[in-house]
């Protein structure tokens, strides 16, 4: 097998709770540079792997074809591709790559200059494209509520006024702009830009909807007994997984007697593998600073039916 370009955040503990093994298969969700496929091949289980981004398809080569399958699709189709009950365990390693990040034609990074991108697939609109037509107060929301960007009102204004007279179409060219409109670094740690270019990323890609689809997807894919891994970077996401999982295994407040919630009466259909998220050790932050805000969390399938989606 050919090695791959980065390490796994969290391998280790992905593959202690995920337990491949031999005439197990395995969902690999976010295959990227197939790091965490290359664990559970090593394992000895089959797997299916899966990737919006067709240059993903060059980090499969040397993959075992008799237990290796990589599909060029979003995760959240991997029930309709693989069936119900079909899979032992799948594993979710989500936010944008290494790989990615360092690619500056991909246009995710704000170190680096390369066309105003953004998309994880081949097809959709652009972050240029979005920048440049989305009306203010919508660019506002998409900052705020997906970057978390407290002056979301003042990014959005001042790129509307610019791109009046002349569309962004640079990484590099929009993060400066963005510096200079929140009034520079002023000695911050963290790019003035990281928060916009997060939420940006967010919205081309529609992650967060992607992620609620996939832990569904998941849910339907797995066997009794199957296991569910997900490494988050950020809160937004953690946030989705922790609910996900919460309500599924039956940890939620029941509701008002009044009123309850109809899936408040639903079997169980995950228990929770831990309480809380895991992180990384101190050891593996030293040797991959990327993992520093990774969390782990893990489940596994129960016999009870799949939830009905809310109306």
């Amino acid at each position: 097998m050919s090695a791959a370009p980065h390490v796994p955040v969290l391998i280790n503990e992905v593959v202690e709770h995920l337990q491949p093994g031999p005439g197990k298969t395995v969902v690999d969700g976010t295959f990227g540079a197939g790091g965490y496929a290359r664990a559970f091949l090593d394992a000895g289980a089959s797997v299916v792997a899966f990737d919006r981004d067709p240059s993903a398809r060059r980090f499969a080569d040397g993959l075992p074809a008799d237990r290796f399958r990589l599909v060029e699709s979003r995760f959240s189709e991997m029930d309709e591709l693989l069936g119900a009950g079909t899979t032992d365990g799948v594993a979710l390693d989500l936010g944008v790559s290494s790989m990615q990040l360092d690619e500056p034609d991909r246009g995710f990074s704000f170190m680096r200059d390369g066309p105003l991108d953004m998309r994880m697939g081949a097809d959709g609109p652009t972050a240029a494209d979005l920048v440049n037509t989305a009306e203010p107060a919508e660019l506002a929301r998409i900052l705020y509520v997906y970057g978390e960007e407290r002056q979301s009102r003042r990014v959005a204004g001042a790129i509307a006024r610019r791109r009046a007279e002349q569309p962004f179409s640079r990484t590099l060219e929009l993060a400066e702009f963005i510096e200079k409109a929140l009034g520079g670094r002023r000695g911050a740690k963290v790019h003035p830009a990281t928060r916009s270019f997060q939420a940006l990323r967010i919205a081309v890609n529609e992650e967060l909807s992607e992620l609620e689809a996939g832990l569904a997807a998941a849910e339907r894919t797995l066997k009794t007994g199957g296991r569910l891994c997900v490494v988050t970077f950020h809160s937004l996401e953690d946030r989705i997984v922790k609910t996900f999982l919460s309500e599924r295994a039956g940890r939620t407040p029941a509701g008002s007697r009044h009123a309850p919630p109809v899936e408040a009466l639903a079997a169980p259909s995950f228990q929770l593998l831990f309480n809380g998220a895991q992180g990384p050790s101190d050891a593996e932050v030293a040797a991959n600073p990327r993992a520093r805000s990774a969390k782990l969390r893990a489940a596994v399938r129960t016999a009870a039916p799949v939830w009905r989606e809310a109306a």
